[in-house]
């Protein structure tokens, strides 16, 4: 859907973008990731026709990116702004009118998302009378009212309770079964990894990593397993010799264990079971792969010392 290529942006001399090329695929959902100042924000906003880029070009299913594009477009800023006097109503019929919405196209949607939400009580409520969870949740639904083929959401998350995560969730992910593309820009890690399909890691305007969840998890492995397991624990490390080393344990019954193993050297998975067989009675194993948090804290790292090297 979106091909952005060798996009550069710089605001008095100091470069917030330095040539970034991202492909997002239709009906996917990708994220968005960096630390504050990564330049996340200025890409968006170039998306958004908000701001221009001093270079680069971006195309929207083919053809260069232009204001017209914009009615196929939802965006919901980091930092939110709603009227705070307007009723939810009239708020919904202004902005459905800008994405070129009439008003009976605005009605029937913000009915059906506010039925959907179970909140159709707020309609004739003022902004200023909501709640700031309520606010965010109506300002969800105002921009995706105009059904967007891609919808952009800067820390969509931010503020809600662990109930209402779990909904917006739900609903990025049933609208991507629908064929909307979303870009998620956000710090919240086990959202990545539970709703995005690819994710571009930014870090001082360039793009560090990028691949789906799997591929970045992967690539920052460290060789850790975990073993469930019953029996006697010095029997347990024992078996182990000098290849593997015992990193961490759980006790979670008598005599019932989970730790967690790292490999050395050329020691392999089937060897390490071949050590254990006989010695423990095994009940489960399975590799450990970084949380998405530990792949952007690790990526970050890396990239300072090699900076500063």
């Amino acid at each position: 859907m979106i091909e952005i290529q060798q996009l550069t942006k710089s605001y008095n001399r100091k470069v917030a973008l330095d040539q970034v090329s991202i492909t997002i695929p239709t009906g996917k959902i990708v994220g968005l990731l960096g630390p504050n100042g990564a330049g996340k924000t200025t890409l968006i906003r170039i998306i958004n026709q908000i701001i221009t880029p001093d270079s680069g070009h971006i195309r929207f299913f083919g053809d260069l990116l232009k204001p017209k594009h914009l009615n196929e477009v939802g965006y919901l800023p980091e930092e939110r702004g709603l009227y705070r006097t307007m009723t939810v109503e009239a708020h919904a019929l202004f902005l459905g009118q800008l994405k070129g919405m009439n008003k009976q196209e605005v009605r029937v949607q913000l009915d059906y998302w506010m039925n959907k939400f179970d909140i159709l009580s707020w309609k004739t409520k003022r902004i200023e009378e909501l709640s700031k969870g309520m606010a965010q949740k109506v300002q969800f639904i105002f921009t995706v009212l105009h059904e967007p083929k891609l919808l952009i959401l800067d820390e969509p998350l931010s503020g809600f309770d662990p109930i209402n995560v779990e909904i917006i969730k739900k609903e990025l992910l049933a609208l991507k079964e629908k064929g909307t593309t979303i870009i998620l820009s956000t710090h919240n890690m086990k959202s990545v990894e539970e709703i995005c399909d690819f994710a571009y890691l930014i870090a001082e305007g360039k793009v560090v990593a990028s691949g789906t969840v799997a591929e970045l998890q992967e690539a920052k492995k460290e060789g850790v397993y975990a073993i469930k397991f019953s029996g006697n624990m010095i029997a347990f490390v024992n078996a182990l010799w000098t290849n593997y080393e015992l990193i961490d344990k759980e006790i979670i019954g008598d005599n019932r264990f989970i730790t967690y193993v790292k490999m050395r050297g050329e020691a392999g998975f089937e060897e390490l079971l071949t050590a254990l067989i006989g010695q423990v009675k095994l009940e489960a194993a399975w590799e450990v792969l970084p949380s998405m948090h530990d792949v952007f804290v690790q990526t970050i790292q890396e990239r300072k010392e090699a900076t500063n090297a």
